[in-house]
């Protein structure tokens, strides 16, 4: 049975972006698929930026109950938070002992930073390899990564093949899934959903902070009699990803007939996430009074994940002469 690994940054609530783009397709495959699923948090990598330890353990918190909100069914996927599995920085180690420094200083996490060297911590520049052990930790075949992450993926099965190839058979080679239908969900401004951006919309606010929030999405000053462009409209974009096509379609009409302002397509797009993420918004809440039973599942999870680790982590020792 081949097995899926997708690690998840918890570096805040998941925004709309996140969810659409990849939260519920990751979400469908896992509880549809007949593969073995691994999906954790991964919170130690979110401690290259973030020194907080109540931000972490809450970004950790949000991340886990937005999953849990959207259905993830830990019945059929492994779900865990990374710091769990110790057995990750040992591995994370060992890897790091076999893959050259050159290749490191190439990686994006790091380069794209390099002009600021005093801003950055070994830990980031390091951080290819801990996310290799997060895959090779659970002899992953299958690892799913959108275009920007393949070169962490690449240098995975670049650390795993020099070891094979100098200690002996011991890690499995994951292949990389590569997600080229993600959504590209706008933000409140009309670029790429992205907390850096401060442009995303929290479906998990109170009422009338998300109210605040759309409301503020930019719009064209076109007066409300004019007919508009509901194309060139980032509050219709908006709608549209989380309607039907008949409500798209009412919406369009509205908009190229004219009457309409862009403060009651604010108010409809308002209305419409409320409606459309109203059980997982309750499910959200109701977690997050019960906080106990969020980490209960992660607790579970982490169990399981520390069995196949424990397993993989004696192949390497044994491997080095340990």
């Amino acid at each position: 049975m081949a097995k899926i690994l997708t690690g998840i940054q918890s570096t805040g609530t998941p925004h709309l972006g996140n969810i659409l783009g990849a939260i519920i397709p990751a979400i469908d495959m896992a509880n549809s698929s007949n593969e073995e699923s691994y999906l954790f948090i991964a919170n130690m990598h979110s401690l290259t930026q973030i020194k907080d330890l109540n931000i972490l353990n809450e970004n950790t918190f949000s991340t886990a109950a937005t999953w849990l909100s959207f259905g993830l069914d830990p019945n059929k996927s492994c779900f865990f938070r990374q710091s769990d599995v110790p057995e990750v920085t040992e591995l994370a180690w060992y890897l790091s002992c076999f893959f050259p420094y050159q290749r490191l200083k190439l990686a994006h996490s790091f380069k794209d930073k390099a002009d600021n060297l005093k801003d950055i911590n070994s830990g980031l520049f390091s951080y290819p390899m801990l996310m290799s052990a997060d895959i090779l930790l659970y002899d992953a075949n299958i690892v799913p990564v959108g275009k920007d992450q393949l070169q962490h993926l690449e240098m995975t099965r670049d650390v795993a093949t020099r070891f094979n190839n100098l200690m002996g058979d011991t890690f499995v080679i994951p292949e990389a899934k590569i997600q080229d239908d993600t959504k590209y969900i706008i933000g409140t401004d009309g670029e790429k959903m992205s907390k850096s951006k401060s442009n995303i919309i929290d479906i998990f606010q109170d009422d009338k902070k998300l109210r605040k929030q759309i409301m503020k999405i930019q719009t064209q000053t076109l007066s409300l009699e004019e007919p508009k462009d509901p194309d060139e409209c980032n509050v219709f974009k908006l709608f549209k990803v989380i309607s039907s096509e008949e409500e798209t379609a009412k919406l369009h009409l509205r908009y190229t007939n004219g009457g309409m302002g862009y403060g009651e397509a604010k108010e409809l797009l308002y209305n419409q996430t409320l409606n459309r993420f109203s059980k997982n918004r309750e499910l959200f809440f109701e977690l997050n009074a019960n906080r106990d039973k969020v980490e209960q599942l992660l607790s579970e999870g982490a169990l399981k994940a520390r069995k196949q680790a424990q397993n993989v982590l004696k192949r390497v020792r044994t491997r080095v002469g340990f």
